[in-house]
């Protein structure tokens, strides 16, 4: 059941579909059921992130990409060192950051299944014992 949970400048929704279903396809692509993975958005407002003592916004491009990120994924804690940083590659080249000298800070949080709960269907389960459908 892997989260993205995204904070960064306001992104119009169909930005922010495109990055949920691009990350999405690349979870399903390492084995992950596309109805487990969730990214959730939120806006911060200018001058809210600083580094060093210093606003991010003072020292980053503006739009057409965010120019800065924090993100945290919580995964599963069998995944390896590989696909963490896999996955943080992928990050930044779906925000579109990187090549325009953004700010992202990308944290992974591992978990485990019996920690994560589900409800589908008016029925509340483990993660660790959701069948697939």
């Amino acid at each position: 059941m892997p989260t993205v949970e995204i904070v960064t400048a306001a992104l119009p929704a169909n930005r922010k579909r495109a990055i949920a279903v691009r990350l999405t396809r690349w979870l399903v692509n390492r084995g992950v059921t596309a109805s487990h993975v969730v990214v959730s958005f939120t806006d911060e407002s200018r001058n809210s992130l600083f580094s060093g003592g210093m606003p991010i916004d003072a020292i980053t491009p503006r739009p057409p990409a965010p120019a800065h990120a924090r993100v945290v994924c919580c995964i599963g804690a069998n995944r390896d060192d590989r696909f963490r940083d896999e996955l943080a590659d992928e990050l930044v080249a779906a925000l579109a950051t990187a090549d325009r000298d953004g700010f992202v800070y990308v944290e992974f949080r591992p978990i485990e299944s019996p920690l994560v709960y589900l409800a589908h269907g008016g029925r509340l389960s483990r993660a660790d014992q959701v069948v697939s459908t």
